[in-house]
């Protein structure tokens, strides 16, 4: 969620914010490194199906903050910002609540 909120603070005020951009994408791509390599490691007991989707939507979080190091957009946020709060929401629900 920190991620998010941060990125989010940077949409919201991107006129003022923009300066901030380069290290709240370095950090999105920190956790987005741990999360994909931990969840597709070979030893990872989480589904083929789920290990896979974890690596294209980490993927795509690699190459929209690219996008956004060469093109920097406000609204090229709002996939990573609405990303990382789906994944933090999802993280955060106990596996009897999921059920």
């Amino acid at each position: 969620m920190k991620s998010a909120t941060r990125l989010k603070a940077i949409r919201d005020h991107w006129d003022s914010a923009q300066s901030d951009l380069e290290p709240a994408l370095a950090y999105n791509r920190t956790l987005w490194t741990i999360l994909s390599t931990a969840a597709t490691e070979h030893d990872s007991q989480l589904p083929a199906d789920l290990k896979r989707n974890i690596a294209l939507i980490a993927i795509f979080i690699f190459n929209r903050s690219l996008d956004l190091q060469i093109d920097p957009k406000a609204s090229d946020l709002d996939a990573l910002i609405d990303i990382n709060r789906s994944i933090a929401q999802g993280l955060s629900v106990e596996p009897a609540e999921a059920a």
